[in-house]
């Protein structure tokens, strides 16, 4: 399938390891150049380094430092894309997720810190990049956020919310920047072996005193399709929705998650 992405620059948030790897990784498969961000330098210059091993010398891939938490640095990631790049067509807009923890056991200070990373980030690095998706013609915005969304999860309180904020502003915005040719999307992982899922599992797995063997077992039980998913299964979704092939799709909110989910919304 031919996906136009050849020649567009990309810049891809959490993009040194899991999922925002995996789709940095797709994007400059399809010939698009990538700017990553993340906060780790180690673990960020590896994944460049490894991207522009597997997809040549012809795919342009740097590495920029950011905590998507901070709009200085928000600010400074995308300007620096642009200077690399030579624009910007594509933006997703991936972070990690906040601390588990209920209602009670979680102050302001965490409340604050998850709004700004998982849900400021996504408004602030849209906000910073908008006239450049603009001069592109055919602008992406693709969020990141979880099945939360429509089936919110017990114990992810920080998560459930501010990652249905992100959808409802996400609906929104595509309304307002669809008669500029740009579009706005959501995909909503959801039992994809990551490091984090992994180690909710193993927090669950120590709190019913079992082996992480019989809680990835439960886990997987739970999956129609019978398997957790990996990062590539939402990259695929990813690279599609950034293609020429998506542009009548927006304001969506997509899941990936091997039917586990029941919402039918």
């Amino acid at each position: 399938m031919d996906t136009g992405l050849e020649g567009k620059a990309a810049l891809v948030g959490g993009a040194s390891r899991g999922i925002g790897r995996a789709i940095a990784l797709g994007l400059a498969r399809e010939g698009a150049s990538v700017a990553l961000c993340a906060r780790n330098q180690e673990t960020l210059d590896k994944a460049r380094d490894d991207i522009r091993n597997e997809t040549g010398a012809e795919v342009k891939v740097v590495s920029l430092i950011c905590d998507m938490a901070r709009h200085d640095d928000i600010k400074a990631a995308v300007a620096a894309a642009v200077e690399a790049l030579g624009g910007l067509d594509i933006i997703v807009n991936n972070a990690g997720g906040p601390p588990t923890g209920t209602f009670e056991t979680l102050d302001e200070n965490y409340w604050q810190h998850a709004i700004n990373q998982n849900l400021l980030s996504a408004v602030r690095t849209t906000r910073e990049a908008l006239p450049h998706l603009r001069r592109s013609g055919s602008g992406r915005v693709i969020n990141v956020t979880s099945v939360a969304v429509k089936q919110p999860i017990d114990g992810l309180m920080l998560s459930n919310a501010t990652r249905l904020a992100v959808v409802g502003w996400a609906k929104t915005l595509s309304r307002e920047l669809a008669p500029h040719g740009i579009t706005v999307n959501n995909i909503c992982p959801g039992n994809i072996a990551t490091e984090r899922l992994i180690s909710l599992i193993e927090d669950r797995a120590r709190r019913q005193k079992q082996s992480l063997e019989e809680a990835v077992a439960l886990e997987e039980g739970r999956v129609p399709i019978g398997f957790l998913g990996e990062p590539d299964d939402v990259a695929n979704l990813a690279v599609f929705l950034a293609s020429d092939k998506a542009r009548y799709i927006t304001g969506a909110t997509i899941q990936v998650d091997g039917g586990s989910t029941t919402a039918v919304m």
